[in-house]
């Protein structure tokens, strides 16, 4: 999505267009193998649900919360990447979701020994 930028009045400035993404679906993006711009929000798939966040940048904790797992310490976070590769998020690591390969996140319960240290 691309909006044109104006002045005040609603004028075209100076005749020049700025581009400026809205939103980016991060898993349909993933599949055109161009870098993620920024955007003002970033739709993220978690197991078989969107959520659209406002900052390119999530937690483990934060992607646990948002898929409505509890007591998150109880679940863990995978990072999707295109191609098949998976790789465990920690609870108070951050990913960026833009960047390259990012394609979605899954959860599991984890195991009643795994976990607890």
């Amino acid at each position: 999505m691309t909006t044109m930028s104006n002045d005040a009045q609603g004028n075209n400035k100076g005749g020049t267009m700025e581009t400026h993404v809205d939103v980016i679906d991060i898993e349909e993006h993933s599949k055109s193998g161009k870098p993620v711009p920024h955007a003002a929000k970033y739709i993220i798939r978690i197991d078989k649900q969107r959520y659209e966040l406002t900052k390119p940048t999530i937690t483990g904790r934060e992607l646990l919360n948002l898929a409505g797992k509890q007591p998150v310490e109880r679940f863990a976070a995978y990072q999707k990447r295109k191609g098949g590769g998976t790789e465990r998020i920690a609870l108070d690591q951050s990913v960026d979701v833009r960047a390259p390969g990012v394609e979605r996140f899954v959860t599991l319960p984890l195991d009643q020994t795994e976990g607890s240290r």
